[in-house]
């Protein structure tokens, strides 16, 4: 197989997966309404993810504290991997698998947003916070790949990307949160 084959290849499953989540079409623009609502009363979203979720936690935030496709005020969207202090600090005191959960504790309120992105849906952070913040009375939205691990049990709204290779999943995440900013900014039109 030459290079350009691969990268032919390469295109041609990343088309697949996106197409495959298609399906979950209904369940991505519920879950930017559900963000916006929150949003609208003046509630926050505490988004988290490790590694490449980690920085995908931190594009959408960035994208609605910011804007994404037009002017509009700012939204609080805070993304729990960005806070370097924070992460060390609870990491040495606690234990890595509580630096999400802490966070949550610390910012959640009841009607706030917890929206975590795990490609395997098994970090055992993400999973302790996302039952945090279902104690805490948090709305709770899992973007996962795979078939969404344990995390898929323990949120309100589960958008799955049904792909086993975790830089395709990535791939089709970020398209997935793009569309969620989008729908997420179009309803304040």
């Amino acid at each position: 197989m030459t290079d350009a084959d691969r990268v032919r290849a390469a295109l041609a499953d990343a088309a697949d997966l996106h197409a495959r989540t298609a399906g979950a079409a209904g369940v991505i623009a519920e879950a930017a309404g559900r963000i916006r609502t929150a949003l609208d009363a003046g509630r926050k979203v505490l988004v988290f993810g490790n590694g490449g979720s980690a920085t995908d936690a931190q594009h959408f935030a960035t994208e609605l504290v910011g804007r994404f496709l037009r002017e509009r005020r700012g939204w609080p969207v805070i993304a729990l991997t960005s806070d370097s202090a924070v992460l060390t600090a609870v990491s040495n005191d606690y234990g890595f698998d509580q630096v999400f959960v802490r966070q949550v504790e610390a910012l959640g309120q009841p009607g706030d947003v917890a929206f975590a992105i795990t490609t395997s849906g098994g970090s055992v952070n993400v999973n302790l916070a996302l039952r945090g913040a279902r104690a805490a009375g948090l709305v709770t939205i899992g973007l996962t790949g795979r078939d969404g691990g344990e995390t898929a049990g323990l949120v309100d709204l589960h958008v799955n990307v049904p792909g086993l290779n975790s830089p395709q999943v990535q791939e089709v995440h970020r398209t997935v949160l793009h569309v969620m900013c989008e729908l997420i900014e179009r309803a304040d039109a």
